[in-house]
C-alpha cells in the first residue's frame, strides 16, 4: 500500500501560481488558463475553481495574505513590554524577509493593489485581508505609548511600503538594503514617533 504525501490544496495551488504569473507578466498575463497551464493543470481546472476573474483575484488575495502573514511572522510580533526598540527590531527582520526571499511575492502584492484600485469590489476584499497586519500594528504602537496611533500606524506602514516598493518595482531595484539599514531607519522613524 503506497502513501500518498499530502502536497498542496488545488486552491493553494491554483493561487500560487496566479501569484507567481502576476510576478514574471503582470495583470494582464493573469488569465484562467495561463493558470492551467503554469501549474500543469488540466485545462478548465482553474475556471472549475474560480469562475469567474473576481473570483479568481480573491482567491488569489486570499493566499497573498496567508503567504505574507507567515513573511511578516505576526506571531513574532513583540508585546508593547518590549519597547519601541524590539518592535523596530521584528518589523526590520519582516520587511528584509519580504525583500531578499519573497520579492516576487512583494510584487504580486503591488500588481493586485493597483488592480484594487480599478475594481471596488477586489478593493474591499484587499483592504479586508491586510487589516489583519494594520490592526495588530496599530495595538502594538497604541501599547507603546502613542499619541495617535491610527496615524503613526500609517506612517509606519508607509515607511515600509515604500522602502519595499523602492527596492522590488522602483528605482532602488537593483539595491537591497542590509537588515541593520532596515533596522536604523525604523528605529529612527518609532523614535522620533514616540518620543523614546
Amino acid at each position: 500500500m503506497s502513501v500518498r504525501t499530502a502536497g498542496p490544496s488545488r486552491s493553494d495551488l491554483v493561487a500560487d501560481t496566479a501569484l507567481a504569473l502576476l510576478a514574471e507578466r503582470g495583470m494582464r498575463g493573469l488569465t484562467h488558463r495561463a493558470v492551467d497551464e503554469a501549474a500543469g493543470l488540466p485545462q478548465g481546472s482553474t475556471s472549475n475553481l474560480a469562475r469567474t476573474r473576481q473570483a479568481l483575484l480573491e482567491l488569489t488575495v486570499r493566499r497573498l495574505a496567508d503567504r505574507e502573514a507567515r513573511v511578516l511572522a505576526l506571531h513574532e510580533m513583540p508585546g508593547p513590554g518590549g519597547g519601541a526598540a524590539s518592535l523596530a527590531d521584528a518589523l526590520a527582520l519582516a520587511t528584509h524577509r519580504a525583500l531578499t526571499g519573497h520579492r516576487a511575492l512583494t510584487l504580486a502584492r503591488y500588481e493586485l493593489a493597483l488592480e484594487a484600485t480599478r475594481r471596488p469590489e477586489l478593493r474591499a476584499f484587499f483592504d479586508a485581508t491586510g487589516a489583519r497586519f494594520r490592526d495588530q500594528l496599530a495595538a502594538l504602537v497604541s501599547g507603546l505609548g502613542s499619541t495617535d496611533p491610527a496615524r503613526h500606524t500609517l506612517s509606519l506602514i508607509a515607511w515600509g511600503d515604500g522602502l519595499m516598493f523602492s527596492c522590488v518595482a522602483g528605482s532602488f531595484g537593483a539595491e537591497v538594503p542590509s537588515l541593520e539599514e532596515v533596522r536604523a531607519g525604523l528605529r529612527e522613524l518609532l523614535e522620533g514617533m514616540l518620543g523614546g
